[in-house]
């Protein structure tokens, strides 16, 4: 029998599959943390200040803000970060960025993340819509919509 995440989980349920919900694979995720990098077009956000930034660039320009809420331990979210960046890279109309769930905690938490990865749609500062998992087909679809959605009111 699998055991739960001690901390927020990336799936909900007792598992014994290999992720990080596996105690084996969660010592080794850790261990790997150093590897786990952004780069391209995705910001990573590690404090408020560029989160205010973010968010009021995206605003101030009509700009949908699409963030991923991560954790470097966790399996699914280092599977779906090579898709992050090519939407980010493919999307340059909108802006990406990444928060760690246990540099930001609190901020997390305020935004009902209960598992990682979730990626979340603003537009406006307000949620549009809301990835919990690592779908990475159904990041894909909701990003294409967000997009189209800025086509439409352009």
């Amino acid at each position: 029998m699998g055991n739960h995440c001690t901390r927020i989980p990336c799936c909900k349920k007792v598992c014994s599959c290999i992720c990080c919900c596996n105690r084996r694979n969660k010592t080794q995720a850790r261990s790997q943390k150093g590897s786990y990098f952004i780069k391209g077009k995705v910001h990573p956000v590690s404090r408020m200040e560029k989160w205010e930034e973010k968010i009021t660039e995206a605003n101030s320009h009509g700009k949908i803000l699409v963030v991923n809420f991560k954790a470097s331990w966790c399996l699914p979210s280092k599977t779906i970060l090579p898709i992050y960046q090519e939407l980010a890279s493919t999307y340059t109309s909108m802006i990406f960025v990444t928060i760690d769930v246990e540099e930001l905690a609190e901020f997390s938490h305020e935004w009902n993340v209960d598992a990682t990865p979730t990626v979340v749609f603003l537009k406006d500062g307000r949620q549009m819509d809301k990835l919990v998992g690592g779908d990475a087909a159904e990041l894909q679809k909701k990003t294409a919509a967000a997009a189209n959605l800025l086509l439409r009111q352009s």
